[in-house]
C-alpha cells in the first residue's frame, strides 16, 4: 500500500503543478482579453453603433476580383454565376486562377464565365501555393491594363467559396479612395451538419471581427487581411511588388495576414469596415462555410499556427509601438494557449482520478495554496466572463439560439487548438509551405444580405 500511496503522492505534485502553470496562463491571457474588452466597449459608448448608408466613391473605377483556384471545379462555377449576378453592371473584371494540370477547374470556369470573367491559367502545374496564384494574376491584369489603357483602382481578393455581398463593390469603390486596405467582416455560415466544428468558426469570427479588430485599428496597431472580402489599392500592391518582387509572397503561409502587416509598415492606411448596407440592415459582409470535419479543421487551423505564430514570428519578427508589439503578442499565443490547454485538462483529470481515490478511502487530497487559489478564482470570473462575451457577438450575428449553442462549443475550439498546435510545429519543423487546402461547399440556398 504504501507503493500506491507514493503514486498518488507523485500524481498530486503533477496536478499542482500543472494547475499552477495553466491558471498563470490563463490570467495573463484573461487579462490581455479582458483590456481588448474594456476597450471595445469604450469605443461602443463613444461611437455608437453605425448606422445611414454607406459612403459614394468620388471617382468611380475598375475593380479587380481576384481568386484563386486550385482543384475547385466543385465550387467555382457556382461562386462566379453567383458574384456576376450580385455585381450587376458595376466597373469590374474577376480574374480567376487556375493551373494546366486541373482542366476540371478550368472547365468550370469556362461554363460560367460572362463577359467580366478572365481566366488565367499559369505557367506552372499546381499545386504551388496560393500567393503564387495571386502573383500570376496580378501579371495578367498588369498586362490587360496596358492592352486596354486602363489603370485598375483596387484589387479585391476573394476566395472560390465566397458568398459576395452585391455592395461591397460600391464601398470598395468609395474607401480604398481613402486607404490603402479596407477589410469587410467575414461571417462564416452555419453549417447544420456540422454544429460542432464548423460553426465554430462563427464563434470565432463573430468575437474576433466584432471586436478584435475593431480594437486594433482604433489603438493604431496593423489590420491583419483576412484574404478574402479585402481590397487593396493598386499602388499600394506595386508598392509591395517594388520591394520584395512580387505583392504576395509565395514563401509564406499566411500570405493574406501577413500583407495587412506589410503595408502597415510601409505607412500605409487600413480600415475595418463595419458598415450596413442601409439603413437598418446588416453590415456588409463576406459569407462562405468553413471547413465541417474535425480533421480538415484542425489542418486548417494548423497553417494559420504555422504561418502567423511561428514562420511569423521569424519572418517579421517584433516591430512597431507598444500597441503594434501587444497585438503581434495576441496573434502569436496560439501556441502558449494550446500548452495551456493541455496542463489544464491534465489537471482536471489528474483531480477527478486522485478525487475519487479519496473517496474511496485513499489519501485527501490536500488544499490549493492561497496564492493558486485566488488565481483559481479571478480565472473562474474570467472564464464566465468570456462565455458571456462570447454569446453576445455571436447572438448578435446569427441569434440568441446560435449563442447558446457556442457556449459548449468551448469545449470543441479547446480540442481544435491542441491538436492544431501539435500539426503546427510539426509542419514548421518540416519546412512545408505548399497549398495544405479543404475540400469547399458553395451554399445550395443563399443566405440574405
Amino acid at each position: 500500500m504504501g507503493g500506491f500511496d507514493a503514486v498518488l503522492a507523485v500524481l498530486g505534485f503533477v496536478m499542482r503543478e500543472a494547475a499552477l502553470f495553466a491558471a498563470c496562463g490563463f490570467l495573463l491571457l484573461g487579462l490581455s482579453d479582458l483590456l481588448v474588452d474594456l476597450l471595445w466597449f469604450g469605443l461602443r459608448l463613444a461611437r455608437g453603433r453605425p448606422s445611414g448608408a454607406p459612403p459614394a466613391a468620388a471617382r468611380p473605377g475598375r475593380l479587380a476580383v481576384f481568386v484563386p483556384a486550385w482543384d475547385e471545379a466543385a465550387v467555382i462555377g457556382d461562386m462566379l454565376r453567383h458574384a456576376q449576378a450580385r455585381f450587376g453592371e458595376a466597373d469590374y473584371r474577376l480574374y480567376v486562377g487556375c493551373y494546366p494540370n486541373d482542366p476540371a477547374t478550368i472547365a468550370a470556369v469556362r461554363a460560367a464565365a460572362g463577359p467580366r470573367v478572365r481566366p488565367v491559367i499559369g505557367p506552372a502545374p499546381g499545386p504551388t501555393n496560393k500567393a503564387d496564384c495571386l502573383n500570376s494574376l496580378w501579371a495578367a491584369m498588369l498586362a490587360d491594363e496596358v492592352a486596354e489603357t486602363v489603370r485598375i483602382k483596387a484589387v479585391i481578393l476573394h476566395d472560390a467559396e465566397d458568398v459576395v455581398h452585391s455592395a461591397e463593390l460600391d464601398l470598395f469603390d468609395a474607401l480604398i479612395e481613402t486607404h490603402d486596405l479596407v477589410q469587410l467582416p467575414v461571417e462564416p455560415l452555419i453549417d447544420p451538419e456540422s454544429r460542432w466544428i464548423s460553426s465554430v468558426y462563427a464563434d470565432e469570427f463573430a468575437e474576433a471581427h466584432g471586436k478584435e479588430l475593431v480594437v486594433r485599428q482604433a489603438i493604431g496597431a496593423s489590420l491583419p487581411s483576412a484574404g478574402v472580402g479585402c481590397a487593396i489599392s493598386r499602388d499600394a500592391l506595386a508598392a509591395l511588388a517594388d520591394r520584395h518582387g512580387t505583392p504576395f509572397d509565395s514563401g509564406s503561409l499566411t500570405e493574406d495576414y501577413e500583407l495587412g502587416l506589410r503595408l502597415h509598415m510601409l505607412g500605409c492606411r487600413a480600415i475595418f469596415a463595419r458598415i450596413p448596407s442601409g439603413p437598418g440592415q446588416k453590415v456588409v459582409a463576406t459569407r462562405e462555410y468553413f471547413p465541417a470535419t474535425l480533421r480538415a479543421a484542425a489542418a486548417q487551423r494548423a497553417r494559420w499556427i504555422t504561418g502567423i505564430a511561428l514562420a511569423g514570428w521569424d519572418r517579421l519578427g517584433w516591430q512597431g509601438n507598444l500597441a503594434e508589439r501587444w497585438m503581434r503578442l495576441r496573434d502569436r499565443q496560439s501556441l502558449l494557449a494550446a500548452l495551456v490547454l493541455v496542463a489544464a485538462y491534465l489537471a482536471l483529470i489528474l483531480f477527478v482520478v486522485l478525487q475519487t481515490f479519496a473517496w474511496l478511502g485513499g489519501p485527501a487530497l490536500p488544499p490549493f495554496g492561497p496564492v493558486l487559489g485566488l488565481i483559481l478564482w479571478i480565472n473562474a470570473f474570467f472564464f464566465l466572463w468570456r462565455l458571456a462575451m462570447r454569446f453576445g457577438f455571436v447572438a448578435a450575428v446569427y441569434g440568441w439560439r446560435e449563442g447558446l449553442r457556442a457556449l459548449p462549443r468551448t469545449v470543441t475550439t479547446n480540442i481544435l487548438s491542441m491538436i492544431a498546435a501539435r500539426r503546427a510545429l510539426a509542419r514548421y519543423l518540416s519546412g512545408r509551405t505548399g497549398w495544405d487546402k479543404t475540400a469547399h461547399v458553395f451554399p445550395r440556398d443563399l443566405p440574405a444580405e
